[in-house]
């Protein structure tokens, strides 16, 4: 009974570093590996399955909002570190109680911007999203596949680090406003102390 035993668990020991078959991968997988922003050496990543079984149209569309999210963030890091550095100086408020030079930077302007100056957001991002401004005159680059296919490339990926960087410029923002002073910095940009002067 005892080399019963002990052949069970041999057996279920070699077993466990044996090579386990491999899975035949989706055919979703397959279709959307060539697609624009799949890099080396990671190639196309999904790493919660999202585009599992689901049409190119359906793709496109997660691929239309990736971009749009990436374009939002790349300008919500500039509209953060910009203040840092230049402040455009106009009256948020018809009385001129306000002015965008006496706005903290940050998570902290959120509370301190009056009404009026989160009218002034939204009807901007309204008529940008309804109009469309900031678009080609022709709709589309006229520029040769591999290069169009570059430069899409390359904004994806500009996109997905500023959204990473946004995130991150949030996170250090919102531990400051917890713990003022918790790096030891008075500034957001600490490597560039002459902006300040």
């Amino acid at each position: 009974m005892m080399k019963l035993a002990v052949l069970a668990a041999m057996a279920g020991s070699a077993a466990a570093f044996a090579p386990a078959p491999m899975a035949k991968t989706t055919s979703a997988l397959n279709s959307f590996e060539d697609e624009i922003g799949a890099l080396p050496p990671v190639g196309f990543w999904d790493p919660a399955g999202l585009s599992d079984g689901i049409s190119q149209e359906k793709f496109d569309e997660y691929r239309l909002a990736e971009l749009k999210h990436g374009r939002v963030a790349q300008m919500a890091v500039l509209g953060y570190i910009a203040p840092e550095t230049y402040r455009f100086g106009y009256d948020l408020t018809p009385d001129g109680s306000v002015n965008t030079n006496d706005l903290p930077n940050g998570i902290a302007a959120i509370n301190a911007l009056p009404f009026l100056g989160w009218v002034q957001i939204v009807a901007f991002v309204g008529c940008v999203e309804t109009y469309g401004w900031f678009t080609s005159p022709t709709g589309v680059l006229d520029l040769p596949d591999d290069i169009l296919a570059k430069r899409q490339t390359a904004e994806l990926q500009h996109g997905r680090l500023a959204m990473l960087a946004f995130l991150e410029l949030i996170r250090h923002d919102s531990q400051n406003l917890a713990v003022p002073g918790f790096d030891g910095y008075d500034n957001l940009i600490t490597g560039l102390p002459f902006i300040y002067n």
